[in-house]
């Protein structure tokens, strides 16, 4: 193997080249050297300082150190993109081509088969393949998606050197099956993962909390959703309800639907005050329970006076002698009034 040398690498790859047929892909080769032939033109870069390295969807250019690398960041920012826009427009929609690229330094030596090796080269390998640079150009509305490594960013980058615009660099750290690698990609960082979803909840569709033992409404995310205020959450008991006032002696129904022996009485029902009803009435007929369930085994109690006048508010109750209500059947016990 020779000694290690010095040099700039320049990495680009196809994105989702082995998707396409035999004929697609050696188009897309034939369009990749182009453009880099053409961005390495325009960089001012001559064929006889770089050495290429062909890996089939990608392609390795390793250019000489006396090359400016302020010179080739430039020209890989504007023109690759512009080059790349340039063969697109006059592709047919599957010939259509992205690209990842990294632009690195480092020692790189030729082994006895003619292939490059080395650390550096093995690291800038790892940044063009990270997931992290591949899910970057899936994000992005542009064709190309680049990375530099940190060498690159604290020598030339970070200076702001005219043409590279260094707030546009963000630092990420790539994860890659040797460990995190510390690169800097231009444009926004992809956010890892997903947004979590509220199980359940319908797009567009609110849902209401139902209130817990303590009187907190629980919210989408877990804790305490705000009272009516918005002040802050509503983590105070539910006040008690002071106890409803007791009805006058009698027979009352204010509403529901109470059930007679399988029938149902709806609306405010008004019992007579004052007075007695022995025996079973029965409501609705049929649901009623049988006649020899109804007798208590005795004569009921004669009342000791005249029935009392009735002090109902209803026009069934006004009158000194009680109403059968509509649809109501039976017989009254001894004593009663009718």
């Amino acid at each position: 193997m020779n000694d290690p040398v010095n040099r700039t690498m320049l990495l680009v790859d196809i994105e989702r080249f082995s998707d396409r047929d035999d004929v697609e892909q050696a188009f897309l080769r034939r369009m990749l050297y182009d453009v880099v032939d053409r961005t390495m033109e325009r960089a001012g870069i001559d064929e006889t300082l770089r050495l290429r390295a062909d890996q089939g969807d990608s392609v390795m250019e390793f250019i000489d150190p006396n090359v400016s690398v302020p010179q080739l960041l430039r020209s890989v920012v504007s023109e690759l993109p512009a080059q790349l826009r340039a063969v697109n427009r006059m592709a047919s929609s599957a010939a259509q081509m992205r690209l990842r690229a990294v632009v690195a330094t480092g020692f790189i030596a030729l082994d006895e088969r003619g292939i490059w090796v080395g650390s550096d080269l093995n690291h800038a390998c790892r940044l063009l393949d990270a997931d992290l640079l591949r899910a970057a150009l899936r994000e992005r509305p542009g064709d190309v998606a680049l990375c530099v490594s940190q060498s690159v960013y604290a020598g030339i980058v970070r200076h702001d050197h005219p043409g590279i615009p260094a707030e546009e660099f963000h630092e990420a750290t790539l994860a890659t099956k040797n460990g995190p690698l510390p690169a800097w990609l231009l444009g926004p960082v992809p956010a890892p993962g997903q947004a979590a979803t509220v199980p359940g909840a319908a797009a567009g569709a609110a849902r209401t909390p139902v209130p817990d033992a303590s009187g907190e409404r629980p919210g989408p995310a877990g804790g305490a959703q705000a009272g009516p205020s918005g002040g802050g959450p509503a983590c105070a008991p539910a006040p008690v309800a002071a106890p409803a006032a007791q009805p006058p002696a009698g027979v009352h129904f204010t509403g529901g639907a109470p059930v007679f022996g399988g029938s149902f009485v709806m609306g405010d029902q008004h019992g007579v005050s004052g007075g007695r009803v022995v025996g079973d009435v029965v409501m609705g007929g049929a649901g009623g329970l049988p006649r020899s369930a109804r007798t208590s085994g005795g004569p009921a109690p004669e009342q000791d006076g005249p029935a009392p006048e009735q002090t109902g508010t209803g026009p069934d109750t006004a009158g000194p002698r009680a109403r059968r209500s509509p649809g109501a059947s039976g017989d009254a016990g001894e004593g009663a009034p009718r």
